[in-house]
């Protein structure tokens, strides 16, 4: 079922995760497709800063030895170190001088997935009035599924735009989506969707 895509109004907040080097076409856990969403994304931040409201920009941001990297026992090749090149935004996205930056997976112990995670966003949110969030960014099935699934949990209605976001692989894209859906998520079909 095709859902319309939402208009970005007061009482909302657009959340970009983690469209970092690392993440995009030559990085170090490339995403496939993933440099295809950021003229989305820029479009997206383009309708929150006409709309006047809230842009929050996730990234990992991960010490060297994280505990999610391969060579600490975890599943993913070492990523989006701190400082890093790889730990850059895209140079593509275009973000807003006042977006919110929020850094994840900082601790060496454990991993962080979500951008509500710990990290006092869902806190923030609230305080600025936002009722509503639509999130974008990488990856569909792991980083935006959790975001999604906290969103929910902390009483936002949540958008997921798929043009705006690209899974690891297709099989968890399609899982992401069904979870998701099955949690509440409004899922913002789209042509590209997987």
């Amino acid at each position: 079922m095709a859902s319309e895509a939402m208009r970005l109004t007061s009482g909302d907040a657009l959340i970009v995760l983690d469209v970092q080097r690392d993440f995009c076409a030559g990085g170090a856990l490339e995403v496939s497709g993933a440099d295809k969403i950021v003229s989305v994304v820029n479009e997206l931040i383009q309708e929150a800063v006409a709309a006047g409201v809230p842009i929050v920009a996730s990234r990992d941001w991960h010490p060297t030895g994280h505990a999610s990297f391969r060579d600490s026992g975890g599943p993913w090749p070492a990523h989006c170190v701190q400082d890093s090149a790889g730990a850059q935004f895209h140079p593509d996205l275009r973000l807003p001088e006042g977006a919110i930056i929020v850094s994840k997976g900082e601790s060496l112990e454990r991993d962080q997935l979500s951008a509500l995670n710990g990290t006092g966003l869902a806190e923030r949110l609230r305080r600025l009035g936002v009722r509503r969030v639509l999130i974008v960014g990488l990856a569909l099935d792991v980083c935006v599924l959790e975001t999604a699934l906290d969103a929910v949990s902390e009483g936002f209605e949540t958008h997921v735009r798929l043009s705006g976001a690209r899974a690891i692989t297709p099989e968890g894209g399609r899982d992401a989506v069904e979870k998701m859906r099955k949690a509440g998520v409004v899922v913002e079909e789209s042509q590209d969707e997987l």
